[in-house]
């Protein structure tokens, strides 16, 4: 269950959407602070087949921001503020005494940083690369078993390609992008393929709408071993989920947007979908 933990701080990390094959421009930028949830009772086992398991959740308040360094060059960090991870009381429903008690870990989560440079931008395609570091700044055990985790206390860091087209049906203006990116990852762990593609539009300058498809895959070369259930340090998850996003501009800068990613198929990881709920600050 502790690698179960990790990968849903992943998922919120890819429900960020922007226009992230596009470099901002300098001193132009994208902040978005936000508030997450996900919260399940099942999970996808090592043979990606669903299990019950007892209700746990995780809560995270998280700021996100892009800011144009040049015109070629974006800084982008992740940093989840707050995140709670719990596990509900588990209660006999045939003699009421309790099986395992609720508990709960608060602290920040594992931060984000990296930068993106614009290697081809004009009227028809644009193409960018990326790269992040995960630093562990997390917690990588909490609880009684040790499976709360706010953390994998592991450096990792991933190089991504994206590629955007901008295109338009009828007179509305939308854009398409494609990504793929290699995880490096440590003490053990497996490195990963991340691949997916995105498409969104804006519409009458208030509303935004996109929708993100997402896939992790594992490479399987870790030294860790592969565990489920309340396994610690479980390794070689995968997931693929799909996940819509609509923003609202209150002003030419500020909106509000709401997020939902559900899992369509996976590997250690949760069955259920996370919802997402914030605010931005979009200068251009």
């Amino acid at each position: 269950m502790q690698k179960i933990i990790k990968l849903s701080f992943l998922f919120i990390i890819l429900t960020q959407f922007s226009y992230g094959q596009w470099t901002k421009g300098k001193s132009n930028g994208y902040y978005k602070l936000s508030a997450s949830s996900l919260i399940a009772d099942e999970h996808f086992t090592s043979s990606k087949q669903k299990d019950p398991n007892v209700t746990r959740g995780n809560f995270i308040v998280s700021a996100y921001a892009e800011y144009g360094l040049t015109d070629k060059i974006d800084a982008i960090a992740y940093v989840p503020l707050l995140a709670r991870v719990y596990q509900n009381k588990q209660v006999s429903g045939l003699t009421g005494s309790v099986l395992a008690n609720g508990e709960a870990v608060n602290s920040i989560g594992d931060i984000d940083l990296g930068l993106r440079y614009g290697l081809l931008k004009n009227d028809h395609l644009a193409v960018s690369a990326t790269l992040k570091f995960g630093l562990p700044t997390g917690k990588s055990q909490g609880g009684s078993d040790g499976s709360l985790q706010t953390g994998d206390g592991e450096f990792n860091q991933l190089l991504q390609i994206d590629l955007g087209i901008p295109f338009k049906i009828s007179n509305q203006n939308l854009y398409g992008k494609l990504y793929s990116g290699f995880n490096n990852r440590t003490k053990g762990f497996s490195d990963e393929f991340h691949f997916g593609a995105e498409i969104g539009t804006k519409i009458a300058d208030k509303l935004f709408i996109a929708t993100k498809f997402n896939n992790v895959r594992s490479l399987n070369n870790g030294s860790l071993n592969n565990q489920t259930g309340q396994g610690i340090f479980a390794n070689n998850v995968e997931f693929t989920n799909l996940g819509g996003e609509i923003g609202y501009y209150i002003s030419t800068t500020f909106g509000v947007s709401f997020n939902y990613t559900a899992i369509l198929s996976g590997k250690i990881t949760y069955a259920a979908p996370t919802y997402t709920g914030g605010v931005f600050l979009d200068i251009q």
